[in-house]
């Protein structure tokens, strides 16, 4: 047994290095490396980091690796040289997101919840909650639909969603034995998942501003029932929760927790200096501070959209800048939230200060990734893999049919290669409205957007979603991890199996609502479609268990 595991490891490693080898032939055979800018070679980078990573499970390494492939070449692409390596990953890579504006703004909003997490559990309310939860919550079932459920009502911000529900549910989970690969799968299907079909969020404001001369909010609704990918990653977590069943790698995961290693392997990079100060704290002592939080964030979004000038809510939102909102609330939440502990006197002033150094400790790990996963972006951008990809795309509008297909997929490997589903569905969504263009020119005057456009636009969401909650350099993928305290590796491959998995049903999906743009056709075969998979599954597994 120990022998096949081990030739089954190593052929999984030997696999991924003959992709990587096999990618670089294409490469070379297609494109003059001298003029690998806008060519196959863009996609290298991020191929080299995500293969490595899930080959040596080390994903720092991995990331550097990835960027310093891209530093070099776009050196030899440029003619720049060993200088221009070193200031395209260096001066152009790291030291240009570490001082974008955007960038601080979602490290402050990171560190900052980390500070609140560590106050909570100082006073005593996340294990107040806990014991509450324990009382209320019987078993795993209750454990992971409860974590489901909360990650539907923190509909706001995909990043603010992982961190808050990953330290809400922890001790819950913890307790019921469910390992944090597990629990970081269920925060992060229900974070950008949830976000996409949520028209008061980041993302619709993201969306909502892509379509030049249409209603962005109108747009963005009438997607909603088309963005499979979302809707059935909802459907699997409700299912995977309600049955208790897994597959894949999550499966060994699973077990092990049941023993008591909710880790598996060598997983525990969190540092713990978060314990009880006190015994005397309650259940409000955690719901207070995260309805503080959420409040002040939406408060912080819809004020940098406009709202207290006269925009309104909505627009507000569409308009707004999710990261300084998001790091302005939290500015703002931490403030009353210390005024809250010591009034309470759950915690002292110097308690609430030594809190600020363990918040920002816990909060290392997801910063040093997110700059890897940045200035990796950076180098895919600056070897122009987007412009690349519209091309490919734009080729292929000729197959009308089949375009919400051809869409979904290339909006994966996209999102899957870059770490971000805003720059896939930016990039993609105005090939869209270009292949549409005659169709949307008489939008301002019926007001009526065609039903093939809304398709096409949903599968540009689907597949960027899709993309982003496999990508291992993707932002919220990253807070997933962080949220759960998860190794990120281990957090990657137990959740691409699952990803996986709705990705085809959703495939299938596509290929129908090219032919008929009915919405209760495609979602109704689509959900058949995904309930027998699952069904089938289980039936397997259950088989399986019993040889």
């Amino acid at each position: 047994m120990e022998v096949t595991k081990t030739l089954k490891k190593y052929l999984s490693k030997l696999i991924f290095v003959l992709i990587i080898a096999a990618f670089i032939i294409v490469c070379a055979v297609t494109a003059d490396i001298s003029s690998a800018v806008g060519t196959m070679w863009s996609l290298l980078p991020p191929v080299v980091a995500i293969g490595l990573a899930l080959i040596t499970k080390e994903v720092y390494s991995s990331l550097f690796i990835g960027i310093v492939t891209g530093g070099i070449i776009y050196a030899l692409a440029t003619g720049t040289g060993f200088e221009g390596m070193f200031t395209a990953v260096v001066k152009e890579g790291f030291i240009a997101n570490l001082s974008d504006s955007y960038n601080v703004g979602i490290l402050i909003f990171l560190v900052v919840l980390g500070i609140i997490v560590v106050m909570m559990n100082k006073a005593g309310g996340s294990r107040a909650y806990g014991e509450w939860a324990a009382k209320h919550i019987k078993n795993r079932r209750g454990a992971t639909f409860a974590t489901f459920l909360l990650g539907a009502l923190i509909f706001v911000d995909d990043y603010f969603n992982c961190l808050t529900v990953g330290s809400v549910m922890r001790p819950v989970t913890d307790k019921h034995k469910v390992s944090r690969a597990k629990l970081a799968y269920l925060i992060d299907a229900t974070a950008a998942p949830i976000c996409i079909i949520a028209p008061i969020s980041s993302w619709a404001a993201a969306v909502s501003g892509t379509v030049d001369g249409v209603n962005g909010i109108q747009l963005f609704i009438q997607t909603i029932p088309y963005n499979l990918y979302a809707l059935l990653s909802i459907v699997m977590v409700i299912f995977i929760s309600l049955t208790d069943f897994d597959f894949g790698p999550m499966k060994m995961h699973e077990q092990n927790a049941l023993n008591g290693d909710l880790f598996t392997t060598r997983n525990n990079v969190y540092p713990d200096d978060d314990k009880p100060s006190h015994s005397k704290g309650k259940v409000i002592d955690l719901i207070i501070p995260v309805l503080t939080l959420i409040a002040f964030c939406v408060v912080g979004m819809i004020y940098t959209g406009g709202f207290f000038a006269g925009e309104s809510f909505m627009d507000a939102f569409a308009g707004c800048d999710a990261s300084f909102g998001l790091s302005l609330g939290s500015v703002g939440a931490l403030i009353v939230i210390i005024g809250y502990f010591m009034c309470r006197r759950v915690l002292t002033f110097g308690e609430c200060m030594d809190s600020i150094a363990a918040g920002f400790k816990q909060m290392v790990p997801a910063i040093l990734i997110l700059t890897f996963a940045w200035t990796l972006k950076t180098m895919t951008a600056m070897l122009e893999a987007g412009p690349f990809v519209s091309g490919i795309v734009k080729n292929a509008a000729a197959l009308q049919v089949l375009l919400p297909l051809i869409l979904f997929v290339v909006a994966i490997g996209l999102a899957f290669a870059t770490g971000t589903s805003w720059g896939t569905f930016g990039i993609l969504i105005p090939i869209v409205t270009a292949v549409f263009s005659t169709e949307l020119a008489n939008v301002a005057e019926t007001g009526v957007i065609p039903s093939m456009v809304i398709v096409c636009i949903s599968a540009c969401l689907a597949g960027a979603v899709c993309g982003d909650h496999c990508s291992p350099i993707s932002d919220t993928t990253i807070m997933a991890s962080t949220g759960a305290q998860c190794d990120h590796v281990n957090h990657v491959s137990t959740q691409l199996p699952y990803a996986f998995t709705v990705a085809g049903v959703c495939a299938v999906g596509y290929v129908v609502s090219g032919f008929v743009q009915n919405v209760f056709v495609v979602m109704g075969i689509s959900l058949a479609l995904m309930l027998g998979v699952l069904f089938t599954l289980k039936l397997i597994g259950a088989k399986t268990g019993k040889k």
